[in-house]
């Protein structure tokens, strides 16, 4: 995927763009994405203007989608991103949601993005402060990272089965996730993205009735950043 400031991971992978003005939705996609991944690419990236993101799973998005694969988008044009609802968050959101994309940014950009995008369309269920929020408190439920190191899956560079890598992840969430895969300028498959379902209200991991194509090797590596 291409790490442009405004396409910066938008879409799900296969899925099929859905209705643009309705904010009923079945589930949400609740996306982690794996830095060193995504900074391995012909593309590159630029770290945010308030430093070196940790490494750790930073969050890409919390997407409504539809049980058949296709998702509803920018459902309401007239409910813009405004910073100061969420001036509580910035501080955990730079670090738990940093955008990578060049060039660098303080990740206001990425986050408008993501709200007028996918957000509004979850209006429904949660307002701007909440979808925000929701999504801090997802990553911290999911504690991807440690989950994985327990298993003894480590960003070491090192390739790793990827039956391994979800059971991993269910046995730390109780669920199957779907992972997506980049390749690197020598074409090694490497753990990218991972997609875990969440039910509408946005607080408790559910099964997955539709997953992303990932497109990842059965070995793939986990790239140290």
């Amino acid at each position: 995927m291409v790490a442009a400031a405004v396409v910066e991971q938008c879409c799900v992978p296969g899925g099929v763009l859905g209705s643009t003005n309705t904010e009923e939705f079945d589930f949400f996609f609740f996306v982690l994405q794996w830095p060193g991944s995504y900074c391995d690419t012909k593309n590159h990236c630029c770290y945010p203007k308030s430093g070196k993101p940790a490494a750790d799973f930073g969050i890409h998005g919390l997407w409504p989608n539809y049980n058949d694969g296709s998702y509803p988008s920018n459902c309401n044009p007239d409910n813009s991103f405004d910073k100061s609802e969420i001036s509580d968050l910035l501080s955990s959101l730079e670090k738990g949601w940093p955008t990578l994309a060049c060039p660098s940014g303080d990740g206001v950009k990425f986050w408008t993005h993501e709200w007028e995008k996918h957000g509004t369309c979850s209006e429904s269920q949660l307002d701007l402060h909440d979808y925000f929020e929701t999504a801090l408190k997802l990553k911290n439920q999911a504690n991807l990272l440690q989950t994985l190191k327990d298993a003894g899956i480590k960003p070491d560079d090192e390739f790793y089965d990827m039956e391994s890598i979800k059971d991993a992840i269910k046995g730390g969430i109780g669920y199957e996730v779907g992972i997506e895969c980049n390749h690197d300028a020598s074409g090694n498959s490497q753990l990218y993205q991972v997609f875990i379902c969440v039910d509408k209200s946005g607080t408790e991991f559910v099964e997955c009735t539709t997953m992303p194509r990932g497109r990842c090797a059965s070995k793939v590596q986990f790239p140290s950043f």
